[in-house]
């Protein structure tokens, strides 16, 4: 498949790198998503056959004070490159988040439930959403949550520096979710991108998170305890642990509509496996 992704050093875009080697991938000096129009001029120019955007503003805390900036990137630079797609009649594969949701209440959250985010950065991810659907074409946005790898910066290789530092560490036990492993993530991705080339009615919003759900300290836990890490985990409630951003105390997603494209949803265990693995730490 001539594939064009956006994003080269993010963790699904290194992971897009290493399963899909002839993808042409775009970085910020080839394509920047504060230039909209850019983006969607390199669309135009590279002529591909699918497109995945896998480049966002990650940084939810500075979100809240650079608003402006995170929506143009988040909202702007995708429903650009959405409708640079829909012109040229290509798939348009677009990540998106469970930041979209208020976190109420403990059901997950299917595809259609009404979206409330509670800051900056789940607000400019929902313009993205929009963006894209308004665009009119073939199109999936896959909404995960709690992304890891041993790519980067995330929750995983933070617990094992902090583990391998202290004796005990206190991490938020009232935030519920799904990890997601950026390896499954891609294998998503370029799974949907392939379908949509065949099947464009299959088009729409889907959910794709790592299971079991779990909570940010029983994961801590978990990462210790297959790494071989002797710190302890205690666990203390959000209200313990202020951040400039709010964060979604319920961030389950009801993954469903995976079943579609044939897709489940993955072990968040067995991708830290792998990712344990990958880093040489003990399994």
């Amino acid at each position: 498949m001539n594939l064009l992704v956006f994003g080269q050093t993010g963790q699904v875009a290194r992971e897009l790198a290493r399963q899909a080697p002839q993808a042409r991938a775009l970085g910020r000096g080839m394509a920047d998503l504060s230039d909209p129009a850019g983006c969607a001029a390199a669309i135009h120019s590279h002529r591909p056959r699918a497109v995945i955007n896998a480049a966002a503003w990650t940084a939810v805390d500075r979100a809240e004070t650079e608003e402006a900036a995170a929506t143009v990137v988040n909202g702007d630079a995708p429903a650009a490159m959405a409708q640079a797609c829909a012109d040229l009649g290509i798939p348009f594969v677009h990540l998106s988040t469970d930041y979209v949701f208020d976190g109420a209440g403990s059901a997950p959250f299917a595809p259609d439930h009404p979206t409330a985010p509670l800051g900056a950065y789940g607000r400019s991810k929902l313009r993205g959403e929009e963006g894209v659907r308004a665009a009119g074409g073939v199109h999936a946005i896959l909404r995960t949550s709690w992304v890891f790898s041993a790519h980067g910066n995330n929750f995983v290789k933070t617990m094992l520096r902090l583990g391998a530092e202290r004796d005990q560490i206190s991490v938020v036990a009232d935030q519920i979710g799904g990890p997601t492993p950026a390896s499954a993530i891609a294998t998503a991705c370029l799974s949907i991108a392939r379908t949509l080339g065949d099947r464009p009615d299959l088009s729409g919003t889907c959910h794709f998170s790592g299971a079991p759900d779990v909570s940010w300290a029983d994961f801590a836990r978990a990462i210790m305890n297959r790494a071989g890490l002797l710190c302890i985990v205690t666990d203390i409630p959000t209200s313990a642990y202020p951040t400039p951003a709010r964060r979604p105390l319920n961030s389950r997603l009801d993954c469903n509509s995976l079943a579609r494209f044939g897709l489940t949803r993955p072990s968040w265990k067995d991708g830290l496996a792998q990712v344990l693995s990958e880093l040489g730490e003990p399994t």
